[in-house]
C-alpha cells in the first residue's frame, strides 16, 4: 500500500508502507531507501 509521509516542514515522500512505530510515525520504502516520518492525513 502506498503511503505519504512528511519529513520536516516541506518534504513529502511517497512509498510502500513498511510499519507503524510506537510514537505514531510510519516507515515507508522507496526502492532501497527507507524513510521515517509523520503520516499525511487523508481528507474524506
Amino acid at each position: 500500500m502506498l503511503r505519504t509521509i512528511t519529513i520536516g516542514t516541506s518534504i513529502s515522500i511517497q512509498g510502500m508502507f513498511v510499519r507503524t512505530l510506537p510514537n505514531g510515525k510510519i516507515v515507508v520504502r522507496d526502492g532501497k531507501t527507507i524513510y521515517t516520518g509523520k503520516p499525511v492525513s487523508t481528507a474524506a
